[in-house]
């Protein structure tokens, strides 16, 4: 569905008018398409004198073709000023070198001047240590203040700007380069305002045009929606894939899995029988398992019957669990394998007439922060990914005002693409991406619910 606001606030008329109004004026989001070559279209700018700086400049001349830095001399980079240096594009600032009150100062004195040259939808990363890594007590403080700077800075951007902070763990050096080419790029244009913790992996992504070439996957409800443009983002990115959803989405089934050259598989994951037949449909096995078939059946708790509460906990959660579990059990499922559970903002901030949808989605992260640490001792990593508002049917049959406060209500001024959920899922697939695991990545465009 159009967002109707958003195309006015990006039109001639539209900026005038509201800029004389003092209304905000969202701008359209940039998104990668195909062909692009470079994650960053434009100049990039490191700082910061902590070592992973260093790790992060090993790969940025493979990230951009305009690399600078923010001092004479610095990793042999041209020194970029705010009066000479052209726009940028992406900044990465390295503060895990930060122990103290007082040196916290270097966030200001780096971004200060960086922030007034910003091009359009520019993206910023801040690279630290996980403060519960640290002996230090005054040094753990001060890379937990890394938080609330990340997350205000976030707010404050605009124009389509994004900001994460990645918490690098002992040996999650060498799985940089893949969070930076997705956090740096518009692959995360609705991802803002997140913390990640990023450990130590073994595994490489060989070719980065198809970073999940021999691998296989299977995406649940996947006929239409965010399901469909995870399994075409999947498949782009070379994985083989699986499409399953209810017998009643089968045309359209099918014919997105020709369309794509992998497989579908009709099929109602709530049935006493569906753990078998999975099984048994996948002799070959499977490398990622993406669980996006969920349901919503909405009702006040007050006015909430059995089979309402039911319903959604059995297809959003049990089933996940269910499956899993059997696919674990079976070796369906093979080590080194990527597990990614698609919750909601709900599970995390609650939702007006949604008790059944947000204990359901709640429970998707719990899975994830409970079961990964075994998971990982057969190099599985299982994570959460928690979209906000994304334009699909489903949001486009809220009630107008609820709609638009929906969409309002982050740090971007607008909702979403199934795009943005499916990039995001993408990369948790990726071989190196294991070093992330445990984790809940919101895809809401920082969202102010449950922020």
């Amino acid at each position: 569905m159009s967002d109707r606001y958003l195309s006015f606030a990006n039109s001639n008329a539209g900026r005038r008018l509201l800029g004389a109004l003092g209304l905000p004026a969202p701008l359209r989001l940039e998104r990668w398409r195909a062909g692009r070559v470079r994650p960053v279209d434009g100049a990039l700018l490191i700082g910061g004198d902590g070592p992973l700086a260093a790790a992060a400049n090993a790969c940025l001349l493979r990230l951009t073709d305009q690399a600078f830095a923010a001092a004479d001399g610095q990793f042999g980079l041209p020194r970029w000023s705010a009066e000479a240096g052209p726009k940028l594009k992406a900044l990465v600032f390295d503060a895990s070198a930060i122990a103290s009150v007082e040196q916290l100062i270097a966030l200001r004195d780096f971004f200060q001047p960086a922030l007034k040259s910003l091009d359009q939808c520019p993206h910023v990363v801040i690279l630290g240590r996980a403060p519960e890594s640290l002996k230090d007590p005054l040094a753990a403080s001060a890379q937990r203040a890394l938080e609330g700077f990340s997350r205000s800075l976030g707010k404050e951007l605009r124009r389509g700007g994004t900001v994460q902070l990645l918490y690098i763990g002992k040996g999650g050096e060498e799985q940089l380069e893949g969070a930076l080419r997705f956090f740096l790029s518009p692959k995360s244009a609705y991802v803002s305002g997140q913390v990640v913790r990023l450990g130590a992996y073994s595994a490489q992504v060989a070719d980065w045009t198809r970073p999940l070439a021999g691998q296989k996957a299977l995406v649940t409800g996947a006929s239409r929606g965010i399901g469909a443009a995870i399994a075409e983002t999947l498949a782009r990115d070379g994985a083989e894939v699986v499409l399953l959803d209810v017998p009643a989405a089968k045309a359209g089934l099918e014919a997105l899995a020709a369309r794509l050259g992998g497989r579908s598989l009709a099929l109602d994951i709530c049935a006493e029988d569906a753990a078998a037949r999975l099984i048994e449909a996948l002799p070959d096995g499977l490398d990622i398992l993406v669980h996006n078939a969920g349901i919503t059946r909405d009702k006040t708790l007050a006015k909430m019957s059995d089979e309402l509460w039911s319903s959604v906990l059995n297809v959003n959660l049990r089933a996940p669990q269910v499956l899993t579990r059997a696919l674990l059990d079976a070796g369906t499922l093979r080590d080194n394998g990527r597990v990614v559970l698609l919750a909601s903002i709900s599970g995390i901030a609650g939702n007006l007439g949604q008790t059944n949808y947000a204990v359901s989605k709640a429970g998707l992260i719990g899975l994830a922060q409970a079961w990964a640490p075994a998971l990982g001792k057969r190099g599985i990593s299982l994570n959460a990914v928690a979209p906000g508002f994304i334009e699909t049917q489903m949001t486009a049959a809220i009630p107008f005002a609820i709609r638009e406060a929906g969409r309002r209500m982050n740090s971007l001024g607008q909702g979403g693409l199934p795009q943005d959920v499916a990039e995001t899922v993408a990369w948790l697939a990726q071989p190196g991406s294991g070093a992330m695991t445990g984790q809940v990545l919101r895809v809401c465009g920082q969202s102010l619910l449950g922020a």
